[in-house]
């Protein structure tokens, strides 16, 4: 199906966006961008799911019958997007402003499954590609920001530009 790829690298780049702002503001601090940007990280990891749901929708369509889709799941290239599904499950489930007041700190770990979702999506990716070119670009951002966040937790009080 011509928009089963599509849908789950749309799925990928939204979970991207969604994680980067966090990493980007402890290196380069607040800015007004930055503010705008993790204002809205929960509607794009919202839409992240919704995309993965899109693509789960298109995958189940194109097997056409319930059978085919249990003969594939013992497939790890199968099950790893079926795990990145459900791993993302919970943080969409609990992404409202009534579940954040309830749950106070434990929120924030529930939301933290999205890095677990990330990772298995990329091996779904991997294993059902065999190109870790697209992937890896997809990881870079992520990985930069990231290494930029453990960079300025040991360099204690530094002056941006």
């Amino acid at each position: 199906m011509d928009l089963l790829r599509p849908s789950g690298e749309m799925a990928v780049r939204l979970m991207v966006l969604a994680m980067l702002p966090g990493p980007l503001t402890d290196f380069f601090g607040p800015s007004r961008f930055l503010r705008v940007w993790l204002a809205i990280r929960r509607n794009l990891g919202v839409a992240a799911f919704a995309y993965a749901l899109l693509h789960l929708v298109l995958y189940l369509i194109d097997m056409r019958v319930p059978a085919a889709v249990l003969d594939e799941l013992g497939l790890p290239g199968i099950w790893t997007g079926w795990l990145a599904t459900g791993l993302m499950l919970v943080p969409a489930a609990l992404s409202f402003d009534r579940a954040m007041r309830r749950l106070g700190r434990r929120w924030k770990q529930a939301q933290r499954l999205v890095y677990a979702a990330f990772f298995v999506s990329l091996v779904h990716w991997l294993l059902l590609d065999w190109d870790w070119l697209p992937a890896a670009i997809h990881l870079a951002p992520l990985a930069i920001a990231w290494m930029l966040r453990a960079a300025a937790s040991y360099v204690p009080e530094r002056k941006i530009l």
